[in-house]
């Protein structure tokens, strides 16, 4: 099949491009980046900065390329706003794909209205807007609500979920915010991760217990990673002898490799129910992931033995007690390492996604 991937996030189209190609279809991939983490694209469709001038640049490349993005037998855009340009040049570019191409699928990958709208709605227990019942006020998260919340963007979305030939989910959270409007069209897939670019490595002595963060600067609220900063500084300061944090900020992927290296525990984001791109690569890694593992994700996969997750409550008395357990057991800490690159190799194999992927598309 002939197939465009519009967009990116952390590598997913990317990553699941090269499962395709390997199965012998003829794939494209188009986008950013993702920003600055710049990944690899087959068509360039970065924005330099928001001025006019790298504006008005940017949309003539999208216009340049409209006679690349006709054809195609499966068209898979990761959002609503799947280029950087306003919703407005979105929501136009998805009507000529639709007239252009066989078949298009909206991919449920990041925030969007229907996510957004189940957060305010409380679905989850917790999450970047409410924990519990009460108001995440450490998120910032009002940003997201004006953008999505009775704006073009909203009408947007619910114009492509309604058109759309089929919706994947990657995450748990992103799954059930369209599984009560879309259950007929919508499936849940796996985030893909090539294994064999990921190479296990052997934990080192764990005498002393390195926690490694990585911030994003832009989301670090937003993610919970200040929190969990907070808490890991508390962690080091009532066991010196026993651990040590790395923290490093906005960094290419290449760098936080080589960072990350000597890590045994990395603390992910705070509020998701199941882990992200980041840290399914931590676990790929062999290191002990602390972040999102909620039972209803294991349950999602049917996954019924690997529990390789330290799940946290975003509540700084369970960030630290699980935080101070995994010090008092130290003995614990390669078993669960070794159950997370397990738990990526059996749900998050590349090729065995892209397969699900093809599968899925074929039967819409």
């Amino acid at each position: 099949m002939k197939i465009l991937l519009l967009g990116d996030y952390s590598g997913l189209h990317l990553t699941l491009s090269e499962g395709l190609k390997i199965l012998g279809h003829d794939v494209t991939v188009a986008s950013d980046g993702d920003g600055f983490k710049n990944y690899h694209r087959d068509i360039d469709l970065k924005r330099e900065s928001s001025s006019l001038k790298d504006t008005l640049a940017n949309l003539l490349t999208i216009s340049s390329n409209l006679r690349n993005f006709k054809g195609y037998d499966i068209v898979q855009i990761t959002n609503p706003c799947f280029t950087t340009q306003n919703i407005r040049v979105n929501i136009e570019l998805y009507r000529y794909l639709r007239r252009h191409n066989k078949k298009i699928f909206l991919g449920a990958f990041g925030d969007d209205y229907f996510w957004i709208k189940a957060c305010l709605s409380q679905k989850y227990k917790y999450s970047e807007f409410y924990i519990g019942d009460i108001k995440n006020a450490r998120t910032k998260s009002d940003f997201l609500i004006e953008n999505w919340i009775g704006t073009k963007r909203e009408d947007a979305n619910i114009e492509i979920a309604e058109s759309c030939n089929g919706i994947i989910a990657c995450l748990y959270e992103y799954y059930e915010a369209y599984k009560d409007f879309y259950s007929e069209k919508l499936k849940y897939i796996p985030l893909p991760v090539n294994t064999g670019k990921v190479l296990l490595t052997e934990l080192p002595p764990t005498e002393r217990i390195n926690f490694f963060i990585g911030i994003n600067k832009a989301r670090n609220e937003f993610k919970g990673t200040d929190l969990l900063y907070e808490v890991i500084q508390q962690i080091t300061q009532s066991y010196p002898n026993d651990s040590k944090v790395t923290k490093v900020e906005s960094v290419m992927y290449s760098e936080y490799l080589s960072r990350i290296k000597d890590a045994h525990v990395v603390l992910d984001q705070l509020y998701s129910y199941s882990p992200a791109m980041n840290g399914l690569l931590t676990m790929a890694l062999g290191k002990v992931l602390v972040g999102g593992g909620e039972p209803a994700m294991y349950e999602l996969l049917h996954e019924q033995e690997l529990r390789p997750i330290v799940n946290v409550y975003p509540d700084q008395q369970d960030i630290y007690k699980k935080l101070e357990d995994l010090i008092l057991h130290k003995n614990t800490i390669g078993e669960r390492a070794g159950e997370g690159r397990l738990f990526v190799e059996r749900h998050h194999d590349y090729m065995k996604v892209a397969r699900q992927y093809l599968d899925f598309w074929n039967s819409k």
